[in-house]
């Protein structure tokens, strides 16, 4: 990946909460590309009843705005992943300058990470109940890493999983248990909550649009 100093104008603020307006910093890093104000503004709304005390993971964390936006808002502990040393390190600086507490930071691919899980059978002490997923756009790395965290054995019952891609990608072949509880466009980008369900529990997927 491209790596260079991180720029004055890379920075946006963070929507609510604790540290509300506050900026975070991010370097110039190819693929980089943090979600936008509008787009966490609806996105945190939907989960305003959820977030308090929550387990979250930030997969292909990029600027660490989500997961940060959900500490501002009272989650207990975000995990961020992200393959980039110099995001990883730019989340690590923003976090100091907020004096955050309930993280973590590992630099690793975010699919191999999952995939790494999955291997192992291994869970953390307390499973994710939220989860961001941003990956690249023009990959196919929605898919598999939906199917992978699927297969990790870190999602609780119940848990929501935020999905953020290109709005002329068609179909993403998400896992049958996970139901559709939001979606939305925002110009070139299409955004979805889901709600994973137990597998022998799922019922039929229904869309709520809002």
């Amino acid at each position: 990946m491209k790596k260079n100093s991180t720029k004055s104008g890379n920075s946006l603020r963070i929507i609510a909460g604790k540290w509300r307006s506050r900026k975070l910093v991010f370097p110039d890093v190819e693929g980089l590309r943090p979600t936008a104000d509008r787009v966490r503004e609806t996105l945190f709304n939907w989960l305003q009843d959820t977030i308090a005390r929550e387990d979250c993971l930030d997969l292909f964390a990029g600027s660490g705005a989500c997961g940060t936006e959900a500490l501002s808002r009272g989650a207990r502990h975000v995990t961020f992943v992200d393959s980039s040393a110099a995001a990883i390190r730019a989340i690590r600086a923003n976090l100091d300058v907020l004096q955050a507490d309930g993280y973590e930071l590992v630099c690793e691919d975010s699919l191999r990470w999952l995939q790494g899980r999955a291997l192992s059978g291994t869970t953390h002490q307390s499973l994710y109940g939220l989860v961001f997923i941003d990956p690249p756009f023009a990959t196919d790395l929605l898919a598999r890493s939906a199917a992978a965290l699927e297969q990790s054995g870190l999602l609780r019952d119940d848990a929501l999983v935020y999905l953020e891609w290109a709005s002329d990608i068609p179909s993403v072949g998400l896992p049958a248990n996970w139901q559709m509880l939001k979606s939305k466009r925002a110009g070139a980008v299409y955004f979805c909550l889901y709600q994973r369900k137990a597998p022998d529990s799922h019922r039929a997927s229904g869309t709520q649009t809002s």
